[in-house]
């Protein structure tokens, strides 16, 4: 079995300006790397220690940090029998260099990295949207996107089309219960009207008769 501290010492050796640290978990490695120096990290992984298939390209948001979002990179060595993870950092609004010199197979990777999250990879030639609508707003994955989104598609009887309208959440029929769950809701709620009915229902003791 490969020893995956080792091999991350020697990643980090090898690019001692460029790794800010290696950990082992889960049977995996993970490298932390510069932003800045991701394309040399990747083609050292790349023709120095045989990580010659990407695996994934994703995402992750950290909202209270300084550099909110990670792009992670998930690499795997078949004549090493092992994988790499290897992790940058980006903040809000600022790029990262695409990986598609390296791995031609990065460029879905990153258009989904891109719609999701809205982190943007400079150089990619074709960056959009691949998993949401045409006039889609914001970037689902990200914790302050709303879980009800935007907007809604629904069809338009009138127009006889799909059409988009901003989300409207209908308050008419809801019914909101504040009270503490240990004292008890003090209406029959569906499905004890039975309960309500039996004789020893208020007695507090069911053995009461």
């Amino acid at each position: 079995m490969i020893d995956l501290l080792g091999l991350g010492e020697q990643i980090a050796a090898k690019l001692p300006d460029a790794v800010t640290g290696t950990k082992q978990a889960y049977g995996e490695l993970t490298v932390c790397a510069n932003a800045a120096d991701i394309i040399r990290v990747l083609k050292v992984l790349h023709d120095d220690f045989a990580f010659k298939t990407l695996i994934d390209i994703c995402g992750a948001d950290y909202p209270a940090r300084a550099k909110r979002f990670d792009i992670v990179y998930h690499l795997l060595s078949l004549t090493r029998n092992a994988r790499v993870r290897v992790k940058v950092q980006v903040g809000e609004g600022e790029a990262v260099a695409t990986a598609i010199p390296v791995f031609a197979g990065a460029q879905w990777f990153e258009r989904e990295a891109w719609d999701m999250y809205g982190v943007k990879f400079e150089g990619h030639p074709d960056l959009r949207r691949i998993l949401t609508d045409y006039g889609f707003e914001g970037h689902p994955l990200r914790k302050d996107f709303p879980v009800t989104g935007f907007v809604e598609l629904r069809y338009d009887d009138d127009q006889k089309r799909v059409v988009y309208q901003p989300v409207q959440l209908v308050q008419e029929f809801r019914e909101f219960d504040f009270l503490s769950p240990w004292e008890g809701a003090p209406h029959i709620l569906p499905g004890d009207e039975k309960a309500a009915m039996a004789p020893n229902a208020t007695s507090g003791d069911p053995g009461k008769k």
